[in-house]
């Protein structure tokens, strides 16, 4: 994969302070295989069947520096269904994987700001497809800029392909609204994980602060939900992924057990993609879902069962 072509040395390298934490072990995690190094991703920049993908909740944030080769990915345009909402349907995603140059043995990284948010979301939408080889970059761009790895501003040249499978979704790491209400509400040997802010678990807010404009018709949170926030999952200064044990104690002292049948939502699917990471692959429960319709969803329908 050809790298997009670099600036000035001046221009294509953020000054950041170099930071060294302890890394955390990922082959405790039950699918290290899911993760790729920033270390092992600077060496392995010019791989031919590698594709690179930097998605952000900001947009714009790719134009500003991104990783050498990347492609940016617009998660609203490229990624979401229109005008219905819904995400992209199978011969869309297909389509857009031809647009990138991705073919089923094309190994694709994702990475993204604010703790790989958004790439995290993207990440769940490979799998749902079924692409064969998908990992996230533990750390994401905070942890390549604190250790001073470069960054360019020319978009990269992709040649795209052609042919890529239509892919069938796979339900059993989805729920639906029915299923949430029907199966898991109320229901022995259930988990659900609002993973939002504790101002919008207990209906102080609709949305985070800086996006008014998506929430609901009313706050709280589904009955019996438990509140854990997404980023808790996160180390906040390198934003790499806890270790195993901090996870486990994490979810686990909130009663979400591997055991359950759970079921992770947010606002609008992307925060609880993130915890839907964290509960099925770094920790192996089996049987983990993401309702990404979400409260968007559930807060705006009528009779719905609310708690605050």
């Amino acid at each position: 994969m050809p790298p997009a072509t670099a600036a000035s040395n001046a221009d294509s390298r953020l000054n950041y302070r170099l930071s060294t934490p302890r890394e955390t072990n990922v082959s405790e995690y039950a699918n290290p295989q899911t993760l790729v190094s920033t270390e092992w991703l600077a060496e392995h920049l010019q791989d031919p069947d590698l594709r690179i993908l930097d998605v952000d909740e900001d947009t714009e944030a790719y134009g500003r520096g991104h990783i050498p080769g990347s492609i940016g990915v617009h998660w609203r345009n490229d990624l979401q269904s229109q005008p219905e909402r819904d995400f992209v349907g199978p011969q869309g995603f297909a389509e857009l994987l031809d647009r990138y140059g991705i073919t089923r043995q094309t190994r694709v990284i994702l990475y993204g700001g604010n703790k790989n948010w958004f790439a995290a979301y993207a990440y769940w939408y490979f799998k749902y497809y079924g692409h064969p080889a998908v990992q996230l970059l533990n750390g994401g761009r905070k942890k390549w800029e604190l250790e001073g790895r470069p960054l360019v501003t020319d978009a990269a040249q992709v040649t795209p392909t052609t042919g890529y499978p239509v892919p069938q979704g796979n339900d059993a790491i989805r729920a639906y609204r029915d299923q949430v209400a029907h199966d898991i509400v109320g229901q022995p040997g259930k988990g659900l994980v609002d993973v939002r802010s504790p101002e919008e678990y207990r209906g102080e807010a609709l949305a985070p602060a800086h996006l008014p404009s998506e929430g609901a018709q009313r706050g709280g949170h589904i009955p019996g939900a438990r509140n854990i926030p997404w980023s808790k999952a996160v180390d906040p200064e390198q934003e790499t992924f806890l270790n195993v044990d901090q996870l486990r104690q994490l979810y686990q002292g909130e009663g979400i057990t591997a055991d359950q049948e759970v079921v992770a939502y947010c606002r609008i699917g992307e925060r609880s993609a993130h915890t839907w990471f964290v509960l099925h692959e770094l920790l192996g429960y089996p049987n983990v879902r993401n309702y990404d319709g979400s409260w968007t969803e559930w807060g705006s329908l009528v009779r719905a069962p609310i708690e605050r």
